[in-house]
Order: structure tokens, then C-alpha cells, then sequence
């Protein structure tokens, strides 16, 4: 009878839930939704498909939300009512949603509505009549909509005046948005309005609005089709008419809410612009000579202002932008221009602490503190010191005793510019900058061994466009020294045979070049189908390594400031695609892979850009860094003191698809498959603890389709607007290092839980 209770509890819940209407007053019925029939035998039925979810998304009001055909937050209210304001039960009650009745529904509205809209979109004879249809104590609205026959563009007419803003709107008549043989649209006409205004304002036309553009339209042509005529409103005023050129151009960059006088007394002229900084010079004149782009005497142009609105954005040291234009005298074509800036507090420090907890069971802390110097040396400059402390162990796990600390700083030195001997010059909307970067590091890992890691790093990073995005790092050291390795370690080595061991303690020395790119159009909400794709090339001492003809295939080991330095090429690709399914839902998916090539002067890629498999970003139903390479079972390794190393590869192999939907409030469901592995390039012989070879394919081939680890899951993730915390239970269902079938029966028990901040992908 126990085991009953849970279904016992849930199918009480279902039941109350479908009786939500004995709550409802005498003589009332629920509203359970709207439909719309529509009757057109000339429109196909995927334009009648789409035509009705348009129309019904329009209907007011909403029914209850609904389940499965169940109406929790409706059940919610119902059991939860009370006169009280405070106390769970009101709490419950205001979580709850009121019943919406059939009485609530104006049907004569509704159907002025859909018939309106259907006007708007080229069915000028549309006739909408709404009705109810009863079935029991709910109730549904039917709106049957006679279309009528499309009406189609059959000529549009552009001013043919020559007065200046009559050419200047006729001049934009080839990129018109209206189309003839096109369906007339009101959306399209209010686009159309918009598009000759920005075309305007590129010509100077500063005080022109789109309310300035007449779009008259005449239905009475044969055939049931339109004549447009586009024109300037005759009461547009004259300045709407003028074309403007700007005269100076202010900036001021320490600029307060305090300031309420121009000062224009103290502005020093700096090639084209006046800077306006009395007499304290905080900014340097020349920060601006890429950042103000409008130049006197040149006629006005939107695409101009609004760049460099975004570059004084992007140099970094501003809070706030202000730009304004004022007419130089009441009946002059002229304008002023003012660039009022109120920066950041020039230096800040920030504190940081977390606690953290990974699929491999480890639960620990980071603190960290950051200081920060905003326009260091009076150019936009960007200075970053961060310091900071972790420490990672396991409760009750076979790692128990083996805890993990790090401390180590990072320091930057960022430039909202190109750094460089020759004179690049961006002309889009967005600064580059450019990067140093110098850190160190002290890995400690209890019982086992002590890293000591170094790195630098001089690049450049600049946008080609809002979708397009690259980075080129001219030089990336990283250098990673072992000391104080045990005997418990170096026994391990012995016992368990796993070479992954040996990487990890391995002397790294990486010194060469990195480009990646991006491509994200994820920014663009209004698209059904989105999709990032990025990808990155690292290189390491290829050329140094040609010209000394390192090869350690033949024992010739060659050094680089007296260390052996690490050769190799490594290529990563990841495509991100993002299908709405709906204003709540969604579909996204991802492809990741990397391949690595060590030669020369290695025989293996470095520990520190090796491929990873497992964990709350990648299969989330398997411990992280526990899959692979290949089919080789990483329990095998496991000695008598319990420790389970990280694996690693040099190819990886992984997908990702997942089901998002929003289920109330802040709360968002998501349903996942995860697949893939990691790879050697090169066979590695591996033995266990008793010393024998491991079964099991460590490396890339034609099946390697069969080597795939796999699981399934679920998931909550919380928007608190700031950060998403995300809950994943994964299960495996693959497991390719498994004894003859491969497949895994789900058990909700053999599962892994990951708790992690943001989406995986």
C-alpha cells in the first residue's frame, strides 16, 4: 500500500484538477479558448494554417493555462480562497489564477478585431461573425471569418516633383519595400514609411519623420488590386525639408548631471572636434579621432551618428552617453553637435564568492577579488589585477581524500584600439581592442603532486560587424611546471597504467599564435531560426620547430630558453542552432569538434589542450572528464587507493539537443540527449592495475559511430534575470566501454545530477 501512496497522491491531484468547474458561480461557464474557421477556397492550406494561428493570437481573453487538458494554477485558486492578505494560503492563492468565464468574452469586439486585421492584410471584404459552442458547464468562441479575395499591388507611384525632398524620397524608389504582385500589408507600409525616412537621413534631411510620408492607396481598380501612391505630406514643415551640414562638433568627457552651463569658453580645438575638460586634462585629445566620425561641413548622415554613439559606447571608460544636436540659429541649415560623457569611477575593486558543485561530486569554494583602473594612462586604457583562492573536495567519494586548491593572479591591459606599428583603421560601428594578459597560478593537488603554471598573451579582438566577431592572439605562452610529485603518484603511474596520469604531471611548454571566429545571429529575436557557429586554430612552435628539425621520434629533443617545448596544431569548430517552436519553447542543438595534432618536437598534445568528455557542459549523464578515449572502460584504471584520473583525447566528437520550455514564472523545464566521446590520434597501449593490456579502442575510425557514449534527461533551470541556475539529471543510456551490447536500460537511479550557473550551450 505504500509504494501505492505517490500514484495514489497524483491521480488525487488529476482528478481535482479536471473538477475545477464546481467552483464555478451559478449560471456561469469556463472559457476554454477561441477558434477561428476560416472561409477562402483560394487560400492554401498551410497560408490558412498560418493565417489562423495570426488571427487567433489576437483574441482577448485568454483562457485559463492549461497542462495536458489541466488547469493547475485555476485548481490552485480555487482550493486556496480567502479573505486574508498575508499567510501561505493567501501567498498560494495570489500564485493562482482566476477563472475565466464565457461571459467575459465580447464577441462583437473580437470580431472587429480579426476583421480589422484581416483589412490590414489584403482583405478589404472580410466579414467575421463569433458565436459560442457550450459542452457542459465550459464554453469555447468560434469565429467564422469570409475572407474575401485578396487585394495585390498593382502599381506604386513615387513623387515626381523636383523639389528637394520630393527627389530625395523618389531617389529611394528602387529599394522600395512595396512590391508590385505583393499582397498589400499595412505592416509593410508602416516598414516602407520607416525605410524612406532612414534613407533621408543619410541625405541630410535631419528634422524629417516617417509621419512626414503619405501612402494613399486606391482599392477601386478592376480585379481586386491597388495603386499606391507614395508622397510627402503638403504640411510638413520646412525644416522637415531642409538639408543640414554640421558646423562644430564638443566633446566632453567629464560631464555630470551638475553641468549645466556649455563652457564652451574652455573648449580647445583638436583636429575637427572641440574638447571640452577645463583646465585638468583626464582624457587625452586624441582617444576621439576614430570615435567622432561626423565631420563639419559635411551634410548630416544617421549611419554616422548612431557609429559613433556605439564607439564612444565601446571605449570602455563612459557610464553614460549623451549626444544632442542644436540648431546653430533658428533659420540656418547648420548644426552643433555635443558629446556629453560621464565616466566610470576611475578605479573599483570587486569581491567574489561562490560555492560550487560538479558531476564528479566535488563540492568547494572561490573567493576572488579584482581591482580595476578605468583609463589608465588617459587613453581608454582598461588595467585588471584579479587574485584568487579555491579549494575542491569530495565527501564519501573514492577521491575523498585527494582535495584540490589553486591560488594565482591574472592581470590584463586592455587598449580600445590596435596596438600596432601599422595604421589599422575600422570604419563599422565597433571599437577594437587590444590585449596583454599576464598570470600565474599554484595548483595543489592533496597527496599528489603541485603545479606551478604560468601564462601570457598579446592579441587583438574586433567585431566585423553585430553577427561577426574575430580574435587573433599574435603570441600565447603558456607554461606549466610539476613539483612535489608523491610516491602515492608516481605509483599510480605504476599501477594503473593509464598514460593520462603522466600527461597530467608532464612539463608543458606552448608558444605560438591562435585566430577564432565567430558568427552569432542568436541576437535577433525576431528570427524562427538562429544558429552560432565558432571556430578557433591554435599553433604552437611550428615554425621555430621546422627550422631547428625537432623530432623526438628520433630522440632529437630540441629546447627553447633551455625547455623542451610542446609542437602541435589544434583545430576546434561548434555550431549552436535555436528553432522557436513557440514564444515559450524552443529547440537547440549543438555539434562540437576538435582535433589536435602534436609532431616534431611531441608525440602528444599537452595535458592543459587535450579534449575533455563528460560533465554538466557536455554528456551530462556521465562523470566529467570520465569518457573515453574510445571504448576503453575508464574504471579500469581505478587501483587500490580509489583514484579516478581525468581522460582525454586528441579528437572529439559531441552532440546536444535539447527541448526548452518556459512552465511558469521564473521557472523553465528542459528534456536533453547528449552524445560522444574523445579519441587518440595515435594508439596508446594502456594496462591496468594488474598489468595487463585494457580492452578497448582508444583510437579514431571508421566505427567510430559505435563508440558513442550517450544519455538522456531532464532538467529546471531558474532565470533570475541576472544568472540562470540550471539543475540537469542525466542518465546513461549508451555506454561504449560496456561488455557486448553497448545499450544501458534507463534507471532513474543510475543517474547523474549537475547543478551549474547559465545554459550548457
Amino acid at each position: 500500500m505504500t509504494k501505492n501512496l505517490p500514484y495514489i497522491f497524483l491521480l488525487a491531484i488529476v482528478l481535482n484538477a479536471c473538477s475545477n468547474t464546481k467552483y464555478l458561480p451559478k449560471g456561469e461557464k469556463l472559457y476554454t479558448g477561441g477558434q477561428v474557421k476560416i472561409v477562402n477556397k483560394d487560400i492554401k492550406k498551410n497560408d490558412s494554417k498560418a493565417l489562423i494561428t495570426e488571427l487567433e493570437a489576437l483574441l482577448r481573453p485568454k483562457p485559463n493555462g492549461a497542462i495536458l487538458g489541466l488547469r493547475p494554477k485555476l485548481y490552485l485558486w480555487n482550493i486556496t480562497q480567502t479573505t486574508k492578505t498575508k499567510g501561505i494560503r493567501a501567498w498560494l492563492h495570489r500564485k493562482g489564477e482566476p477563472p475565466v468565464f464565457v461571459s467575459d468574452v465580447d464577441l462583437d469586439k473580437s470580431s472587429q478585431i480579426l476583421t480589422n486585421r484581416l483589412q490590414n492584410i489584403s482583405y478589404f471584404q472580410a466579414q467575421v461573425n463569433g458565436d459560442t459552442v457550450s459542452k457542459g458547464r465550459t464554453a469555447k468562441a468560434v469565429f467564422t471569418a469570409a475572407t474575401g479575395p485578396a487585394y495585390k499591388i498593382r502599381k506604386v507611384i513615387f513623387p515626381t516633383s523636383t523639389e528637394g525632398v520630393d527627389t530625395a524620397v523618389a531617389g529611394t524608389a528602387k529599394e522600395s519595400l512595396l512590391k508590385v504582385g505583393d499582397k498589400y500589408d499595412l505592416d509593410v507600409i508602416k516598414n516602407e514609411r520607416l525605410r524612406i525616412d532612414a534613407r533621408l537621413k543619410e541625405k541630410g534631411f535631419f528634422y524629417f519623420a516617417p509621419e512626414d510620408i503619405k501612402l494613399r492607396v486606391d482599392s477601386t481598380i478592376e480585379g481586386h488590386q491597388v495603386d499606391m501612391f507614395v508622397k510627402v505630406k503638403e504640411e510638413t514643415p520646412q525644416l522637415a525639408r531642409t538639408i543640414y551640414t554640421i558646423r562644430n562638433i564638443y566633446v566632453y568627457p567629464n560631464y555630470t548631471l551638475r553641468d549645466t552651463a556649455l563652457k564652451l569658453d574652455s573648449a580647445k580645438k583638436y583636429r575637427w572636434y572641440y574638447m571640452v575638460q577645463g583646465k585638468r586634462e583626464t582624457v587625452k585629445p586624441w582617444l576621439f579621432k576614430n570615435t567622432v566620425l561626423l565631420q563639419p561641413g559635411e551634410v548630416y548622415n544617421r549611419t554616422d551618428h548612431t557609429k559613433s554613439l556605439n564607439r564612444f559606447i565601446e571605449l570602455g571608460p563612459f557610464k553614460f552617453v549623451k549626444n544632442r544636436f542644436e540648431d546653430v540659429t533658428p533659420d540656418s541649415p547648420l548644426l552643433d553637435v555635443y558629446y556629453q560623457l560621464t565616466p566610470y569611477p576611475k578605479k573599483s575593486i570587486q569581491f567574489d564568492l561562490l560555492g560550487r558543485t560538479t558531476s564528479a561530486s566535488y563540492n568547494g569554494v572561490q573567493a576572488s577579488i579584482s581591482w580595476k583602473n578605468r583609463n589608465t594612462f588617459k587613453a581608454g586604457e582598461l588595467l585588471t589585477v584579479t587574485a584568487l583562492g579555491s579549494t575542491d573536495g569530495q565527501v564519501g567519494q573514492s577521491n575523498g581524500g585527494y582535495a584540490v586548491s589553486q591560488i594565482g593572479v591574472q592581470t590584463s591591459l586592455s587598449w580600445p584600439r590596435f596596438v600596432s606599428p601599422f595604421n589599422f583603421k575600422a570604419d563599422n560601428a565597433y571599437i577594437p581592442h587590444t590585449t596583454l594578459t599576464l598570470g600565474g597560478s599554484l595548483v595543489i593537488r592533496s597527496q599528489l603532486y603541485t603545479l606551478d603554471s604560468y601564462n601570457g598573451a598579446f592579441g587583438y579582438q574586433w567585431k566585423q560587424d553585430q553577427y561577426r566577431q574575430h580574435a587573433l592572439n599574435l603570441l600565447e605562452i603558456t607554461y606549466i611546471h610539476p613539483r612535489s610529485v608523491t610516491a602515492l603518484y608516481q605509483d599510480s603511474i605504476k599501477n594503473t597504467g593509464n598514460p593520462t596520469l603522466a600527461h597530467v604531471i608532464a612539463p608543458q611548454f606552448t608558444w605560438g599564435p591562435s585566430y577564432s571566429f565567430t558568427y552569432d545571429n542568436t541576437v535577433d529575436a525576431y528570427r524562427t531560426n538562429t544558429f552560432l557557429y565558432s571556430g578557433k586554430i591554435s599553433l604552437s612552435n611550428n615554425i621555430y620547430g621546422l627550422i631547428r628539425g625537432a623530432n623526438v621520434k628520433s630522440g632529437d629533443t630540441t629546447k627553447l630558453f633551455g625547455l623542451p617545448f610542446n609542437q602541435y596544431i589544434k583545430l576546434e569548430n561548434e555550431v549552436r542552432y535555436f528553432h522557436k517552436l513557440g514564444p515559450n519553447s524552443k529547440i537547440a542543438a549543438r555539434l562540437s569538434t576538435g582535433f589536435g595534432l602534436a609532431y616534431g618536437n611531441s608525440t602528444n598534445l599537452p595535458y592543459s589542450q587535450q579534449f575533455y568528455a563528460g560533465g554538466a557542459n557536455s554528456l551530462r549523464g556521465f562523470r566529467a572528464r570520465s569518457v573515453g578515449p574510445g571504448t576503453v572502460d575508464p574504471y579500469y584504471f581505478v587501483g587500490t587507493k580509489g583514484f579516478l584520473p581525468d581522460e582525454s583525447g586528441d579528437i572529439k566528437l559531441e552532440a546536444n539537443v535539447e527541448y526548452r520550455a518556459k512552465l511558469f514564472s521564473i521557472v523553465n523545464g528542459a528534456l536533453f540527449v547528449d552524445a560522444g566521446n574523445v579519441w587518440n590520434l595515435n594508439h596508446q597501449q594502456l594496462t591496468g592495475t594488474d598489468g595487463t593490456a585494457t580492452p578497448g579502442e582508444d583510437t579514431f575510425g571508421k566505427n567510430f559511430y559505435k563508440q558513442l557514449a550517450a544519455d538522456i534527461g531532464f532538467g529546471l533551470r531558474f532565470d533570475v534575470t541576472i544568472l540562470v541556475i540550471r539543475t540537469d539529471y542525466g542518465i546513461p543510456i549508451l555506454r561504449p566501454w560496456q561488455p557486448g551490447s553497448n545499450w544501458v536500460t534507463p534507471k532513474l537511479g543510475n543517474g547523474i545530477f549537475n547543478l551549474a550557473i547559465g545554459y550548457p550551450f
